[in-house]
């Protein structure tokens, strides 16, 4: 019989295929995870926007918990988009019953199109209760200046803020840089021992980014399942992230989703 890691996503459906846990589930396969999935919410949505949002009962949440954790052999876990308070407060309860080492929380607040994904009465309860239960949280730029209420510019500040972040009870911190205008992007990751380390790819010049945060997580979270650490885990998403964004495919007629077949 074949060993092979297995990690559960805990975020949204998007119809359309590209986000959510549609992103994360086509990540993991590629790096030869077995995947579960603990359903947050679904959505109507496609490359343009998103048309409707459905959250799921919290009630089933806790039976997804008890259904995947009490059968599979759960290494790491990625959240995604949570929506509103109740369900935020559904799946830390879920997590504290069944925890996991490897524990990526992507704090999913806005979709492409602008949709609300969590509310603002939710971002309190996700900053006190669900980061201090993570190995790693992963917001971009607009993110992390929702978190800490104030605009973010130079890479000092970006550094103070990770730090921020990080005393909110998080082991790591990725911030990344892509909504900084420029031709390069820049993410910051904040090591549990106090360290800085950056890494910077060229900006490739196109809409088709749907899924980005969400496949970048997933990625990650694949790797810590596997026993990688963070620090050689980066190099190889941003080349991944640089693969699957530049090797477009033609979906959809607005804000495209990536290449999850690139090689990995």
């Amino acid at each position: 019989m074949i060993q092979v890691p297995q990690v559960a996503t805990i975020a949204g459906i998007d119809s359309s295929g590209g986000a959510g846990v549609n992103a994360d589930l086509k990540t993991f396969h590629q790096e030869r995870v077995y995947a579960a999935s603990i359903i947050t919410g679904v959505t109507a949505q496609n490359t343009l926007g998103v048309q409707g949002i459905q959250p799921i009962d919290t009630q089933i949440i806790a039976q997804q918990f008890q259904a995947v954790f009490e059968d599979l052999e759960i290494k790491a876990v990625k959240t995604g988009a949570l929506f509103d308070a109740e369900r935020v407060e559904a799946v830390v309860a879920g997590l504290k019953r069944y925890p996991v080492y490897h524990l990526v929380v992507d704090p999913v607040m806005v979709a492409k199109g602008g949709a609300t994904l969590l509310e603002p009465l939710a971002i309190q309860k996700v900053k006190t209760s669900l980061f201090p239960l993570a190995e790693l949280i992963t917001p971009n730029l607009a993110e992390a200046e929702t978190l800490l209420g104030r605009q973010l510019t130079q890479s000092e500040t970006i550094e103070a803020a990770a730090l921020e972040l990080q005393a909110m009870g998080p082991k790591n911190v990725l911030i990344k840089g892509g909504h900084f205008a420029g031709t390069e992007v820049s993410d910051v990751l904040l090591t549990a021992d106090g360290d800085f380390h950056w890494y910077t790819s060229p900006r490739i010049d196109t809409v088709r980014t749907h899924g980005t945060g969400d496949t970048l997580a997933a990625y990650i979270t694949a790797k810590l399942a596997q026993g990688q650490a963070l620090t050689t885990i980066m190099p190889q998403a941003k080349a991944f992230m640089q693969a699957a964004i530049g090797e477009s495919i033609a979906v959809g007629h607005g804000h495209g989703p990536l290449n999850h077949w690139v090689a990995g």
